[in-house]
């Protein structure tokens, strides 16, 4: 008999990864970034690049790159600047920035000044970007000059004292940097005539303090990082992480992908680092193998993101179902414009991948898309499909090393339902969170002791099989109550997702138009580009092939887009909301 704490997925394992990694180097996670420097200076760390403008015809890009040991000095000089700037250790730093130079250089720096970093999707509205500025009680902002009015904005209502501002241009040379500065840095706001009094350009300072260290000790059992949760179910909430999880993290993506070709890696730094899936899964494991990223600060402009692919030929490609969906459903793409031949894996992960988009995709660049799984909570992968086993349709794949999962009942919290049958994931494991920053009530519900370990309880409903494959079924929070059955969205939105003229789909339960007190199934449908729409009837006839009559939506709505988090996963809430207003 299948039990849980025999951790059946280890056998399933592609046979270079390990079992076990343990035990864990008692490292900080700067310290990959300056055994690089040490060992592999010249190794290429970042690259920059831009698009030549039309009128020039496609003649390429234009890029700029940065070393190992350039990106360690420069990280060294900002962490000195920062601690002459009054950072203690423990404080937190806000990072606003997108993918870029200066986002790692600043990420670094403020590790090393024994700081914490707390990244902020530079996308926010003011409210949310308030929220975790004050939340991290961060009095020095690192942010993009692009961002710099709204920060100022934010000033009297939050906690900021000192911003300290880049310029993307700063790591454009030559041409690059003059078409930049021409064409791009006034119309699309980057221009700052004059900071502030007591703010201080971050170019100035990496001159200043040029050659010198932060004298801060650091240990593994500091606090490095506030990661915020994507806000899916409510208030985003800090997810606070010691360097010994992020540097965990680090070797267990390293341990699982494996180097399985004679070609070294490099990456595609599309997914956003302010988010731990970037952050970890692309920056620190980039980092952690020695190998450069091509940075692109915007993966929604899915042409830079081709380019990239197309000029640098990066191996690993980390994205999202939406990300990789936007690829295949590119004309220019389908017409062999652009060779995606370089990839090897890419992870897909933040939410559910349909089947349809990982077998397009794998067509195009002939690599494997894994489907994984992670949380800001355990930053950032605790499950990943094998990259040369069986692929499982549907599964998140198997745990990482070290990993121990279980599924208990959703009606005790605390029995270990028998394996194939659908209950509450829990997990325990070197890479969890300490706890919700500023938030006791909220980490005691998360976080249990069982058996001398802590048990990080996910709020995603799933189940395992008989060889230890995990499967997502839904949040527990969006699991609806239809005619007295329990619905799933995301199985929902799995089935209509394969509809030949469908591009996405969100479903969720709504409160039912003509009946009070009751739920009712509606989908939200994005048609592909260039497709015929589709009527409602046939969208409902063409669920019911596929699914139980109460899981067929009886309400459909077609879109332009779907509300998303920074990294691809539907707001079902937002959905919901839009509804409620509607019905109003």
């Amino acid at each position: 008999m299948v039990k849980y704490s025999d951790r059946p997925w280890t056998n399933a394992y592609d046979s270079f990864v390990p079992k076990t990694l343990e035990p864990y180097p008692e490292i900080t996670l700067p310290s990959f970034l300056v055994q690089a420097a040490e060992q592999t200076p010249n190794h290429v760390a970042l690259v920059t690049s831009t698009r030549l403008p039309s009128i020039l015809g496609r003649l390429g890009r234009l890029h700029t790159q940065m070393t190992y040991a350039e990106l360690n000095r420069a990280s060294d000089a900002l962490a000195h600047a920062l601690v002459e700037m009054g950072l203690q250790k423990g404080e937190a730093v806000a990072i606003i920035m997108p993918n870029s130079v200066a986002f790692v250089v600043s990420f670094y720096a403020v590790l090393k000044a024994g700081g914490i970093v707390a990244a902020v999707n530079p996308t926010y509205p003011d409210p949310k970007m308030a929220h975790q500025i004050n939340d991290s009680h961060a009095r020095i902002v690192i942010c993009m000059s692009l961002f710099y009015e709204q920060v100022q904005r934010l000033r009297p209502q939050t906690t900021i004292q000192s911003v300290i501002v880049a310029q993307y241009k700063q790591y454009l040379q030559g041409f690059a940097r003059f078409l930049f500065s021409l064409s791009r840095e006034k119309k699309d706001g980057h221009y700052i005539e004059q900071l502030k009094a007591q703010d201080r350009w971050f170019h100035e300072l990496l001159q200043q303090h040029d050659g010198k260290k932060s004298n801060v000790a650091i240990s593994h059992e500091d606090m490095a990082l506030f990661q915020y949760t994507g806000g899916t179910t409510g208030v985003a909430k800090a997810a606070a992480s010691k360097h010994k999880a992020l540097v965990a993290n680090t070797l267990q993506c390293k341990a699982y992908l494996g180097q399985t070709s004679d070609q070294p890696d490099s990456f595609l730094g599309a997914i956003p680092m302010f988010h731990v899936f970037g952050m970890v899964a692309v920056l620190s494991f980039a980092v952690g193998l020695r190998a450069p990223v091509y940075l692109v600060p915007n993966a929604r402009d899915i042409t830079d993101v081709l380019d990239t692919i197309d000029t640098f030929k990066p191996t690993l490609f980390m994205g999202v179902p939406a990300l990789f969906n936007a690829i295949n459903n590119r004309k220019d793409v389908q017409e062999g414009k652009y060779n995606l031949r370089s990839i090897r894996a890419c992870i897909s992960g933040s939410a559910p991948l349909p089947p349809a988009v990982k077998r397009e995709f794998e067509r195009l660049s002939g690599g494997v898309i894994m489907e994984g799984f992670g949380m800001s909570e355990a930053p950032t992968a605790t499950h990943c499909n094998p990259l040369l086993g069986e692929n499982r349709v549907g599964s998140i794949g198997l745990p990482f090393p070290d990993m121990d999962m279980r599924i208990v009942s959703l009606e005790d919290d605390e029995q270990d339902v028998p394996v194939g049958e659908i209950g509450e994931l829990v997990m325990a494991g070197p890479i969890l969170m300490e706890h919700y920053h500023n938030m006791p009530t909220e980490t005691d519900k998360a976080m249990r002791i069982r058996d001398g370990k802590r048990w990080f309880y996910t709020g995603d409903i799933g189940k395992m099989d008989q060889d230890g494959y995990f499967y997502i079924v839904d949040r527990k929070k969006d699991m609806a109550l239809i005619g007295g059955f329990n619905v799933y969205p995301s199985v929902v939105e799995k089935a209509l997702a394969e509809h030949p003229d469908i591009a996405e789909v969100g479903v969720a339960a709504i409160p039912h138009p003509e009946k009070a007190g009751l739920e009712t199934l509606k989908a939200w449908i994005v048609i592909k580009a260039e497709h015929a729409t589709p009527s409602v009837q046939q969208i409902i006839d063409f669920a019911a092939k596929h699914l139980a009559d109460y899981e067929v939506p009886r309400r459909v709505e077609f879109v332009s887009e779907l509300p998303k988090t920074s990294v691809g996963k539907t707001l079902r809430r937002e959905l919901i909301e839009m509804e409620r207003k509607k019905q109003a």
